[in-house]
């Protein structure tokens, strides 16, 4: 079967996952197909969506409909944004750069991980310089942040993304079992993962992008795997403050939009110190296992920060209606990490542009079915009364 014939019949974001899991290596698919601990979190992130009940209209004029609307006061083509998801090289060789061309293309923010495959430059000069996001982990190495902001606006980033839920790193049991690490320990099951997934490895072979992009090379004595290794295990600093915040965003001066916030209080501080936005997220479900799902997480932040800052939701959105539902309770935007890179995984760039067509042909239907044609019309009124506030109180 051709590769257009194919992606034609990928109909949902489930279908692109299957196709991922079957052509990318275990070690690079779990690491995006699963949580930390037991997982309760990460498989919350997509129940409690299909908890909340929409409310169907009839009988009303839904010809003329638009899911376009701004983010950061940006013109986008619908509600969603490409979240930074780390190692997006090993889906798909030069993931990162693919990402990016295809949300620029469908008119879409693509946001490039600290961890990344792909660098800063790599994704400026393979789009044409076009505008995208970056996302910034904050290290113990100071002077290296301070040059990665300073990269960061050499490459033409619109705004800067801090990750506030990674001060350590959660314990991830498919990555122990599977071993990912840096470099990733060759053992005899990863050999012959390895060596049934000809298309990817063949993809690999044709690149030079095989490590972290926006590091090796960068840092002072970091010019190869093992010696990135051992860098980075020393580099993330638990001691994170929002004092922290406040120097980054003196020393970026644009555009600032801070992750990780599950907490109405944290989501008050983050104003305080000048978000520009806020991303509602559990990291997918990666970090602290038992946190809410970040839809569940998501009214009670909307209302303590009001219109002060955007608002946007991250973690278990896998269809248009999830970002509907992400709408109608609070959310300005939405994004999307596993979703996309199911796409990236089984057919490179047009995957991810597949399920961007998927994503806005669902939000469009869906809005439609609830009376509405405007997606900045979209309000708590489409989902049924009892669990506008969500179904969990």
């Amino acid at each position: 079967m051709s590769a257009p014939a194919a992606l034609a019949r990928m109909t949902c974001v489930e279908d692109l996952r299957q196709v991922a899991r079957a052509r990318v290596p275990r070690m690079f698919y779990e690491y995006v197909d699963s949580g930390s601990w037991r997982e309760t979190t990460y498989r919350a992130n997509e129940r409690d969506f299909q908890q909340l009940l929409l409310r169907q209209r009839v009988a009303r004029d839904i010809s003329q409909r638009t899911v376009a609307t701004t983010m950061l006061g940006h013109h986008v083509a619908m509600p969603v944004a490409l979240a930074p998801t780390g190692l997006t090289g090993m889906q798909h060789a030069d993931g990162e750069i693919l990402a990016a061309r295809a949300a620029r293309d469908f008119g879409v923010p693509f946001t490039l991980s600290t961890m990344s495959i792909c660098s800063l430059e790599d994704v400026a000069a393979s789009t044409g310089r076009h505008p995208f996001w970056f996302q910034l982990y904050v290290m113990r190495d100071r002077t290296f942040i301070e040059a990665l902001i300073e990269r960061a606006r050499a490459a033409n980033c619109s705004a800067l993304q801090l990750t506030l839920d990674l001060p350590v790193m959660g314990q991830r049991h498919a990555d122990i079992r599977n071993g990912l690490s840096v470099p990733p320990r060759p053992t005899l099951r990863n050999l012959l993962d390895l060596a049934l997934r000809t298309r990817w490895c063949l993809g690999m072979l044709g690149t030079r992008r095989r490590s972290f992009g926006n590091i090796v090379g960068h840092v002072k004595g970091v010019d190869d795997m093992a010696s990135l290794a051992a860098w980075t295990n020393a580099q993330f600093d638990p001691m994170l403050s929002w004092a922290d915040v406040e120097w980054i965003k003196r020393r970026w001066g644009g555009p600032l939009v801070l992750k990780g916030i599950l907490d109405a209080e944290d989501a008050r501080r983050a104003v305080d110190c000048g978000a520009d936005a806020i991303v509602v997220s559990n990291h997918g479900g990666r970090q602290l296992d038992g946190a809410p799902s970040a839809i569940r997480a998501l009214p009670a932040i909307a209302d303590a920060v009001g219109r002060e800052t955007e608002v946007w939701l991250d973690s278990g959105v896998r269809s248009g209606q999830d970002v509907l539902k992400a709408r109608a309770l609070g959310a300005r935007g939405t994004m999307i990490g596993r979703a996309f890179l199911y796409g990236l995984g089984a057919f490179g760039e047009a995957g991810v542009t597949r399920v961007l067509q998927i994503i806005r042909r669902e939000l469009d239907l869906t809005m439609a079915f609830c009376g509405r044609t405007h997606i900045d019309d979209v309000d708590a009124s489409i989902l049924l009364a009892p669990q506008r506030a969500g179904p969990w109180d």
